[in-house]
């Protein structure tokens, strides 16, 4: 089946978002919005690749990914994620770096090269943010994930990844100084907006609720 990497990068943002949000499918606004681009154009797209059995859709209803466009989805998030542990163990990437141009090299099309760089890797099972790579059969067990913004004051957690891949996202956590495995205290709960006072590294730093609901820990 001829795949163009639009379709493919269709396939993967619809895996991301019913992965990521627990959808069990996925509104056209949605995906639009993920994509940026219109509500039509995206409508048209859709009804192409419903032709090649790459999706489930009716007209003015919502989008899940087939047996044959879950089997390309999971191929590509698991180069996209093999890159990004290249690029930023081995290339001097940062973390918010590595997005970009693993994005333009999981598009190539060489089982071979993904299978020698999973084992010169040394068969990773998380990528630099603390997702989950999938296998070369595809194998993928989605963690119980719990953000930051769920625990209680007093709690104890260590960070484990984030929702928001983002550069600025990303750069912003870099500012702070946490990163993946920083051990987290919440010290504070505000009533008011749902803020906290954390502590992490001998320092305390006021964070926002939405910056909480886009940071997943484990209770230690």
């Amino acid at each position: 089946m001829n795949i163009t990497r639009n379709v493919e990068d269709y396939l993967k943002a619809i895996f991301y978002l019913t992965q990521e949000f627990d959808y069990e499918k996925v509104g056209t606004n949605q995906l639009a919005e993920h994509l940026g681009l219109s509500p039509a154009s995206v409508s048209v797209m859709i009804k192409k690749m419903k032709d090649k059995d790459l999706v489930d859709y009716e007209k003015y209803g919502k989008i899940a990914l087939t047996e044959p466009g879950q089997i390309i989805a999971l191929r590509l998030v698991r180069k996209h994620r093999l890159w990004e542990t290249f690029l930023h163990q081995h290339m001097n990437f940062s973390w918010d770096e590595v997005h970009e141009v693993a994005h333009q090299l999981e598009h190539i099309n060489s089982p071979k090269l993904i299978r020698e760089l999973d084992n010169f890797l040394g068969n990773p099972k998380t990528d630099p943010h603390g997702d989950i790579i999938p296998d070369e059969d595809g194998n993928f067990v989605v963690p119980i994930k719990q953000s930051l913004a769920e625990l209680q004051a007093g709690s104890l957690c260590r960070l484990v990844s984030v929702k928001d891949n983002s550069a600025v996202f990303l750069k912003y956590v870099t500012q702070l100084g946490l990163a993946l495995s920083s051990e987290i205290k919440v010290e504070e709960i505000r009533e008011f907006d749902g803020s906290m006072l954390i502590s992490y590294d001998g320092k305390k730093e006021n964070i926002s609720k939405m910056f909480a609901e886009s940071i997943y820990v484990e209770i230690l």
